[in-house]
């Protein structure tokens, strides 16, 4: 998969079929939109390709928004790589680029930069200076610079009914089943291993604590959670707490994985969480010995649902 960070570097010349969006989570809504872009572009000879936009649009136009994405710029490109995609283009957002008329994208983005002989977008897509121009218009300008538009109907979409709205909401609210499915692929967190208290070992429960760099990246509802991570080829299972760690009155949210069966040091390393199932909220505890009771019960159930959904 060829990646741009700016599509107006234009280094070759071939033609596109071309879907717009920002692609947050790439859930299976946006896979058939891309199985189509990528069928379409190989029955025509062309390149399939998504413009999509970093920051995502309303970080840049709507400042006061505190809008959290299901996906980091790096975890949206390693899921769009597996979908047999030609081209993704990341082009930067700004407020210029916002004010650009319908017509000027359409003739500077669409046609010169990107070469696009077909268009794929949804029957609701919106472009140009505050996002006046519709379908109608871009099947018009199509007509004018010799480029197909296809247009994804209503029925398609609703057929689907997922939205990266409602995964967020469902994150939100601690539903990671509901999440998982509308993604097609389990929610994942992205960090690096950092130095914790070490209450965890003192308890023997030691934990991995993440430390996300993205402040945009959304964490779900706190609680404990059971998880998987690929080191090598290895798949090792564990559970994660997001929270406060009340029973030590902590003050700082943390995001913290005890691997099951594993004792590598990972301090300093990138780590993909998946989480695959929520087990409860977070608890404050009378005790320390009351919180490790109830860490061998986590584990327990941790082991069960592996067993369970994933005997390997």
């Amino acid at each position: 998969m060829i990646i741009k960070r700016n599509l107006f570097d234009k280094e070759e010349n071939y033609y596109t079929v071309v879907t717009v969006g920002t692609y947050d989570g790439v859930h299976v809504g946006h896979r058939k939109i891309i199985d189509k872009l990528v069928a379409n572009a190989k029955a025509n000879d062309l390149k399939s390709t998504i413009l999509t936009f970093f920051p995502h649009p309303r970080m840049v136009l709507q400042q006061a928004s505190d809008l959290k994405l299901l996906n980091t710029l790096e975890e949206k490109i390693s899921i769009l790589k597996e979908t047999g995609l030609d081209q993704l283009i990341i082009h930067p957002f700004t407020k210029d680029f916002s004010r650009l008329t319908a017509e000027d994208y359409v003739k500077d983005v669409l046609v010169e930069s990107i070469n696009a002989k077909k268009v794929i977008i949804g029957y609701d897509h919106r472009f140009g200076r505050n996002r006046t121009a519709t379908i109608d218009d871009l099947i018009k300008f199509g007509e004018k610079y010799d480029f197909e538009v296809e247009q994804i109907s209503v029925e398609e979409v609703d057929e689907v009914s997922v939205s990266s709205t409602k995964i967020r909401n469902a994150l939100n609210e601690g539903d990671i089943k509901t999440a998982n499915t509308f993604l097609g692929y389990s929610y994942m967190l992205t960090g690096v291993i950092t130095q914790g208290k070490g209450l965890g070992k003192q308890i023997d429960f030691p934990t991995a604590n993440i430390h996300i760099k993205e402040k945009y990246k959304l964490i779900p509802k706190k609680g404990v959670y059971v998880v998987r991570s690929n080191f090598g080829e290895t798949p090792v299972y564990g559970m994660m707490n997001i929270g406060y760690n009340p029973t030590v009155n902590g003050d700082k949210k943390t995001i913290e994985v005890h691997f099951l069966n594993f004792s590598e040091d990972l301090y300093d390393k990138e780590v993909r969480v998946e989480l695959l199932e929520r087990l409860r909220d977070e608890k404050r505890f009378d005790s320390i010995q009351e919180l490790k009771n109830q860490l061998i019960k986590d584990k327990e159930a941790t082991l069960s649902y592996v067993e369970k959904n994933h005997a390997e």
